[in-house]
């Protein structure tokens, strides 16, 4: 029989083929191939655990096979919300359920939401810059004007600057749709105290035919009110002819209605009158629009109007920016955000529709409903769908802000990483960074890791493609070390490659590394062929991440149980090293039988430690290990290499015959992983062979 020492030691230095042989058996490949073309066909608990072949092939992979039978209580597992820290599964000691519930997405998976708890913080955040940008764009409007005004020769030349332009017509309410720049131009040239004048003979001698009709209007509508009011009167009499009476409210309703046109129309036409004779006593051009020699184009007086009337016509936009608007219109809006539950709910809520096209810097009224439908149902995956022929961006970060399908259908949030993904990465790298630290140590190193776990938390909601990822380097080296993996020995080009990879293709630069935890990461993240962020297929109840776990899982317990088959000492050096990475204390290596026995075995402890108090034994076990030690594979190696040399040892012939020699080698050495050379392993290995 071949030594435990020399099994093991073959497989861990050639595990990628080891693995790949277990791959290629008939039965393992079989079993494989079902898994993944059915998969994609469960929708609930119950079809999965009614699938036999696919039910046992996940137990196997998890290591769960001898409770394959229990299928109540595997149920109530897979359907554990595993962020509720007093659910079922969190509740049970051996951490394999656990693993096993975070495989499949039958319950506490991303829920379809017109907008996550981060996309709203963002939303509110951008509102809120979006506003001050507005203000301060104002304000530079206001200054350029000043320094720019003075230098003004004629009239064309104010009305063929765009900037100064815009800021007069603001100022002065006037609807560039509307009126000619020509007209504008004979405006600007116009005396208002001259009756003669173009401002006058065109424009102000309608005010007093507009103001009589203005008054008749509102006359009108007074007398349609009061019309009104007398029928509904006389709608409570005794005898009252209702269904007249109910004809002559409705005429009266539909004049009332007209009447109302007409006093906003001729308002409007008031309003714009008085603004151009305003606009014409505030500038100094002569009638063919030059300025007399040593004249500015308005007085220091008439700067000032400008400005004022200016900022007045913004006041809208000042208001907005005010601290307690900004507070009241972003509470409203994280209120109505969580009623909307499609396109149409959401062009339908004003308090959410003009506060998301506000943030982003549109004019809700400046925007038609159709084209804010048109671009939330857009496909941001397709260069061609409709959001990117508006060639604005204002309506692309307005689609990415909210989650609607082509339907207007709510969808889950379009993020780098789901929020289970997230979660996990934070946990593991607090672990690995405790792992290093001393129990000195252990509240200085936990506070400062939690708080790197939340900033990455924060980080990655940001994170849009591949390239924003590997940009921000603190971000990676955060992920590197919560997969066990060295910062300082992996390249920004290697992980290029690395996320360039089709995780599909077995031959791709991913697939081939002797780490399989590179794969892991790239598999981790929701980007597409293109390294963008992309919401990605599901395999039923299962992510591409937690698919290959559960694929990989397989392969290494089939190695394991075949190689236990054979002698169960590789069988739990293989476990050993595969959970070792998970250790984070002495508890845990003693609430798990496997890995007490190895302990006990490597350090030729007696089986009746078992036996002793808890606290005693993790005393014993902290003794003889650092737990530290188990985040490097080299010292994890060595541990292990002395383990299968011990176990040879522990249960060979000899052992009957009462303590072998070989035992003495070891005594002394109680503390540590390392300490024993590799030929003194070696030649334990060939004795035991022997």
């Amino acid at each position: 029989m071949v030594s435990t020492y020399f099994s093991y030691s073959y497989i861990t230095r050639n595990l990628k083929q080891s693995l790949t042989r277990i791959e290629q058996q008939a039965d393992v490949a079989r079993e494989a191939a079902y898994y993944k073309a059915n998969i994609g066909k469960v929708k609930t608990v119950d079809d999965f655990m009614k699938d036999y072949r696919l039910y046992h092939y996940a137990m196997k992979a998890y290591g769960l096979e001898d409770m394959a039978y229990a299928k109540a209580f595997m149920k109530k597992v897979l359907e554990s919300d595993l962020s509720d820290s007093n659910s079922f599964v969190n509740k049970l000691v051996d951490k394999r359920y656990q693993e096993f519930a975070a495989a499949f997405s039958f319950n506490g998976g991303a829920t379809p939401v017109a907008q996550s708890e981060n996309q709203i913080d963002e939303m509110i955040d951008l509102y809120t810059a979006t506003k001050k940008s507005q203000v301060d764009a104002l304000a530079d409007d206001s200054k350029y004007y000043s320094a720019e005004i003075g230098n003004i020769s004629s009239a064309d030349q104010l009305l063929n600057n765009d900037r100064l332009r815009n800021y007069v017509y603001s100022a002065y309410g006037i609807d560039q749709s509307k009126w000619p720049s020509d007209t504008i131009s004979q405006v600007l040239r116009s005396d208002p105290s001259d009756p003669n004048s173009y401002v006058n003979t065109t424009f102000a001698s309608q005010l007093t035919g507009l103001n009589a009709q203005l008054a008749q209007a509102k006359s009108d509508a007074s007398a349609a009110d009061l019309k009104i009011a007398d029928y509904k009167a006389q709608l409570s009499q005794p005898g009252a002819d209702v269904t007249k009476l109910n004809i002559q409210i409705l005429v009266e309703k539909s004049h009332l209605e007209s009447y109302t046109k007409s006093i906003s129309s001729l308002g409007d036409q008031i309003t714009t009158i008085g603004g151009f004779v305003d606009l014409a006593g505030a500038f100094e051009f002569s009638s063919d629009g030059s300025l007399p020699s040593g004249v500015s184009a308005q007085t220091a007086a008439n700067v000032t109007i400008t400005k004022k009337r200016f900022d007045d016509s913004k006041s809208a936009v000042y208001s907005a920016a005010s601290p307690l608007n900004e507070a009241f219109a972003a509470r409203q809006f994280r209120t109505a955000i969580l009623k909307v539950n499609s396109v149409q709910a959401f062009v339908s809520t004003p308090a959410v529709y003009d506060f998301a096209l506000g943030a982003v810097g549109l004019d809700p009224k400046g925007v038609s409903e159709a084209t804010v439908k048109a671009v939330l149902e857009s496909d941001l995956s397709d260069p061609k769908s409709f959001v990117y022929t508006l060639k604005d961006n204002r309506y692309v970060e307005l689609a990415r802000a909210f989650n609607f399908d082509a339907k207007g259908n709510l969808t889950t949030p379009l993020v780098a990483q789901d929020s289970a993904e997230v979660v996990e990465i934070a946990k593991n790298y607090v672990i690995a960074a405790l792992k290093q630290a001393s129990p000195q140590q252990q509240t200085a190193v936990r506070a400062q890791a939690t708080k790197d776990a939340t900033a990455y938390q924060e980080a990655i909601a940001g994170i849009d493609s591949v390239s924003d990822l590997l940009a921000n380097r603190p971000m990676v080296d955060f992920i590197l070390v919560a997969k066990g993996l060295d910062p300082k020995k992996v390249s920004t080009e290697f992980l290029e490659k690395i996320f360039s990879s089709d995780l599909n293709n077995p031959k791709s630069f991913a697939n081939t590394q002797s780490d399989p935890r590179f794969a892991d990461i790239v598999a981790s993240f929701n980007f597409d062929s293109k390294g963008n962020v992309a919401r990605l297929p599901m395999m039923g109840p299962q992510k591409r991440d937690q698919f290959r776990e559960t694929q990989a899982n397989y392969l290494q317990q089939s190695l394991e149980q075949q190689q236990g088959d054979t002698n169960p000492g590789v069988r739990l050096a293989l476990y050993f090293q595969r959970k070792a990475g998970e250790i984070t204390s002495a508890y845990d290596i003693l609430a798990d039988k496997a890995l007490s026995e190895v302990f006990r075995t490597t350090f030729d402890l007696p089986d009746s430690m078992a036996s002793m108090q808890i606290d005693q034994q993790a005393k014993v076990v902290d003794r003889f290990m650092k737990i530290k030690d188990l985040s490097d594979p080299a010292k994890v190696a060595k541990l292990l290499s002395r383990f299968s040399a011990m176990y040879d040892v522990r249960n060979s012939q000899s052992i009957d015959q009462g303590q072998s020699p070989l035992l003495n080698l070891f005594q002394g050495s109680s503390s540590g992983i390392s300490g024993i050379s590799e030929s003194t392993f070696l030649a334990i290995a060939k004795l035991r062979a022997h």
